[in-house]
């Protein structure tokens, strides 16, 4: 059953304004996505999104709370206005796009769920898990999409069900379960933070396709415009090669038409977001293009060690593209 909608003025982007601060929903703790470090700041590829919404709509990119939220309590805390946009691997579907009254954004990661065993158990494909306890977090679809996996591929699964990932991780690392399931890149960040990664396998099948992104609430285009270009004017500095260190100097001498749209040099694409000229500018010079925050947070010199893969720009044979910012 879907949760109920309440009522809510689409009027976010003053109240943000006005609080000086931006509110953003983001995972309990996930390396390379969202998760605090030693001194208590928030680092990763969601986290650093949640940044440059805040460098577009209040001037100023640390000037962000993070709110940490489990599967369960994250559309509850957007619907309710507990946060202002929920950055936290959600996957876009159509039930969640048309009937709790939230829209997806856009994409910010494109993923898949996968499976993870331990090395001793001599498994090397997922159809070889008949029979298995699998580890799964409830309240997500990677619990719907085990379930209709599962009964697809007339394959024996039991869930064991955890409200949050980390208990998830614990659960699988201490033996409760034969598997691990969950989207690839969870699965990465998880085997990174055990003790011996070398014991643990990532099996090669996916059996959904993942597309993760930003979420607003349904009735507030002023809002949903602003975070919808500021995740496309990301991943358009890097097609334009735009990134944090060079990004002054090609506001100062480029004259391509695209870049000056793009840092602000023609205010055009200000002025229908309601949005400073510099705002693109602002979030590039914060957090840089989509590519420097991937590599980053979560690419091949990390711990996690991700290829870009589908996430590499469309140009190098990817599923990233940026809507035309003109």
């Amino acid at each position: 059953m879907a949760a109920s909608i309440p009522a809510w003025a689409g009027a976010t982007l003053d109240t943000v304004r006005n609080r000086g601060m931006l509110i953003c929903g983001v995972n309990t703790g996930v390396a390379g996505f969202s998760q605090p470090d030693s001194q208590g700041i928030w680092r990763g590829l969601d986290a650093d999104i949640c940044r440059a919404i805040a460098a577009v709509v209040v001037g100023d990119a640390a000037k962000v709370r993070f709110v940490p939220l489990s599967g369960q309590q994250r559309f509850p805390a957007l619907q309710s206005g507990e946060i202002d946009v929920l950055v936290r691997q959600t996957t876009a579907t159509m039930g969640r796009d048309t009937s709790i009254g939230l829209r997806s954004v856009g994409i910010n990661f494109y993923d898949g769920q996968g499976f993870m065993v331990r090395k001793d158990a001599g498994i090397s494909r997922a159809a070889e898990l008949d029979g298995a306890t699998v580890c799964v977090q409830q309240g997500s679809t990677t619990e719907g999409n085990l379930a209709d996996w599962y009964r697809a591929v007339n394959v024996r699964i039991t869930p064991v069900l955890f409200e949050r990932i980390d208990q998830v991780a614990t659960a699988f690392s201490s033996g409760r379960c034969d598997a691990l399931t969950t989207d690839a890149s969870q699965i990465a960040a998880v085997r990174a933070t055990f003790p011996n990664p070398g014991d643990f396998v990532v099996l090669p099948d996916r059996i959904s396709k993942e597309p993760l992104g930003p979420m607003v609430r349904r009735d507030d285009q002023e809002w949903f415009d602003a975070i919808r270009w500021t995740l496309n004017a990301l991943i358009e500095a890097e097609e334009l090669s735009i990134t944090a260190a060079n990004a002054e100097a090609r506001r100062a001498t480029d004259s391509a038409p695209s870049v000056r749209r793009l840092l602000g040099v023609d205010p055009v694409l200000s002025q229908p977001l309601k949005l400073s000229p510099n705002w693109a500018y602002d979030a590039i010079r914060a957090v840089g293009n989509y590519g420097e925050v991937f590599e980053r947070n979560v690419g091949k010199d990390t711990p996690l060690g991700m290829e870009r893969g589908p996430n590499a720009l469309w140009t190098a044979g990817g599923l990233m593209y940026a809507w035309p910012l003109r």
